[in-house]
């Protein structure tokens, strides 16, 4: 009796055995998508792994006249996220952070300093409970009632990720520890409190990621500081 299975020395992390994060099977993603009629599914290859998942999909596509051709995309999969503006109406402030982002550093950012607002992915947890979870662990803060405000494709042309987006108010009263990150994870995270106008000027000047420009904008338009 023959086995289809690939020899132990041959078998491929994340498709036959667990990779390093214990997943199998991470070559049948979308194998399945049934729900455009104009898309067909051929082959699904895992090209990597090693922490986050990159995968090269193979699929026919219909165009618009009607023709067929064949296409290749490579999609990266590092599952969703969630982000927080924490705003104080009262002062008129919002608390924002500033840690090195390795990315924006090596495509010519001058020192890969980032000013964001609170994120993080979900992992396990809902888009709420990652949120808070992520608030406490990188500005110490532990808050009450947050508004779901939109879901975001944030590079729908090669990232899966949709992005959570939400808006809290914070207070000396939110306080509940220290922050700054999980030295762990390699975390360095400064706290930065603006005045709110003060953000919304330096849009494009040195606040420059933006999942943080469109949530100001959104405060600024639909939000707590909306005129």
């Amino acid at each position: 009796m023959t086995s289809d299975a690939p020899p132990a020395s041959a078998a491929r992390p994340g498709i036959e055995v667990p990779d390093r994060r214990g997943r199998t099977g991470l070559d049948r993603e979308g194998r399945d998508l049934t729900g455009n009629p104009n898309v067909v599914i051929r082959d699904v290859e895992l090209l990597s792994s090693s922490w986050y998942v990159l995968r090269k999909t193979t699929f026919d596509y219909r165009h618009r006249d009607g023709t067929w051709s064949t296409e290749h995309r490579e999609t990266y999969d590092r599952g969703d996220g969630a982000t927080v503006l924490l705003y104080d109406v009262e002062r008129r402030t919002v608390l924002l952070t500033r840690q090195f982002r390795y990315p924006a550093y090596v495509n010519r950012h001058p020192d890969g300093m980032l000013l964001e607002t609170v994120g993080g992915l979900l992992d396990e947890d809902d888009a709420e409970t990652a949120i808070r979870r992520e608030v406490e662990e990188e500005v110490g803060h532990r808050i009450g009632e947050v508004t779901r405000v939109f879901d975001v494709y944030m590079s729908p042309g090669s990232v899966t990720e949709v992005v959570h987006f939400y808006a809290a108010p914070y207070s000396s009263e939110t306080v509940g520890g220290p922050g700054g990150g999980l030295a762990d994870d390699g975390e360095d995270i400064e706290l930065v409190e603006l005045d709110f106008d003060d953000a919304v000027e330096r849009i494009g000047v040195d606040i420059i990621d933006a999942k943080t420009i469109m949530l100001l904008q959104w405060a600024a338009l639909r939000g707590p500081f909306r005129p």
